[in-house]
């Protein structure tokens, strides 16, 4: 029998669903809920700094096709809103703000406040 994930709306076999707080979840919306990226996370720095220094990576280089889409959009834009990212990438709110984290502790990205707007510019 397939349920209906009630946050991203995916089919998935009733075996493989999660219950969390009245909500049927397929199991990555599950993992968004209990587990959300954090963009400020120290610990993740140490790691993925460490973990790319380790094997030589520089700018892009180890990223998903996505971080590196996002990477060279925001790098070519000097700064961009969230907005602006959702739009151009088509993602949910938390696919973005994991795809952001994971740039974050790169130190590829970060968040730059101006006027009352928040933006995603380069690291360096």
């Amino acid at each position: 029998m397939m349920v209906k994930c009630n946050r991203c709306g995916r089919e998935i076999p009733d075996s493989e669903k999660y219950e969390y707080h009245g909500q049927t979840l397929c199991e990555d919306c599950y993992i968004d809920r209990q587990f959300p990226a954090k963009a400020c996370d120290p610990w993740a720095v140490y790691s993925a700094t460490r973990s790319r220094q380790h094997s030589g990576f520089k700018n892009a280089e180890g990223l998903t096709d996505l971080q590196k889409a996002i990477y060279a959009f925001v790098k070519s834009s000097g700064r961009v809103t969230k907005e602006e990212l959702l739009k151009n990438f088509n993602l949910t709110d938390s696919e973005l703000q994991a795809q952001l984290a994971t740039l974050r502790h790169c130190e590829l990205l970060k968040g730059f406040k101006e006027e009352g707007r928040t933006y995603a510019i380069p690291f360096d």
